[in-house]
């Protein structure tokens, strides 16, 4: 029941997104999502921001929202990057089937790069330095998201991720498994690959990674 709701919902959103983007004219993008579907989670696209198509990855933003589970809500106007340095101002709604399950999200994607450039001139003039905005990763191919989640916690730590410590090998899965990453599958022999150990070890790894941060939270509550 909980499924024909949420295909009921994707079919009625369909002809929207079509609308909502011809509404906000050619810089804006509307991306409807099913998470059912894995790493492949986009189900139509309206509009051309970031230059996915039907059948595409979900990117950082979708892994966040499988990361918070049911519990996700609307994000509306963030700001987020492209790795071409385009910059986008978007929201992510997501959606809930007749359980209250969420299983997919709309979103909306406006290119604000003449906008922002024309604020960064007027912030420079005034002598302030221009925010920093986070670089968000939309590709049609999974393996460039988790490739640029390795990327960023390589210099995070600045060192290849090959030449981790165990305990820093842990640390870095437990920043991946609270991103989301662990939520689609597959993606352990991916994130396997890139750390160039085997699966198993990823697996057990990311067991004992979510033993320590269970003790963690535990020790944390029994504190006065």
């Amino acid at each position: 029941m909980a499924d024909a709701s949420a295909d009921t919902i994707l079919s009625a959103l369909l002809p929207v997104i079509d609308g909502l983007a011809a509404t906000f004219g050619p810089t804006c993008e509307v991306v409807l999502h099913d998470y059912r579907r894995g790493e492949q989670s986009v189900v139509a696209v309206s509009g051309a921001v970031t230059g996915r198509k039907a059948g595409g990855a979900l990117s950082e933003i979708g892994l966040a929202v499988l990361a918070q589970g049911d519990a996700a809500a609307n994000d509306i106007n963030y700001v987020t990057r492209t790795p071409d340095g385009r910059i986008v101002k978007s929201s992510t709604m997501p959606l809930r089937d007749g359980a209250g399950r969420v299983f997919g999200a709309l979103c909306v994607n406006v290119d604000v790069t003449a906008l922002r450039q024309a604020g960064d001139l007027l912030t420079a003039l005034a002598g302030t330095p221009p925010a920093q905005v986070p670089v968000t990763t939309f590709s049609d191919d999974f393996d460039d998201v988790i490739d640029s989640l390795i990327r960023a916690e390589e210099l995070a730590r600045g060192k290849p991720v090959g030449t981790l410590t165990r305990s820093e090998r842990l640390a870095l899965l437990r920043v991946l498994d609270r991103r989301g990453a662990f939520t689609v599958r597959n993606a352990v022999p991916r994130i396997a690959d890139r750390l160039g150990v085997s699966r198993s070890a990823v697996y057990a790894d990311l067991a004992d990674s979510r033993k320590q941060t269970s003790a963690g939270r535990a020790g944390t509550e029994e504190k006065p």
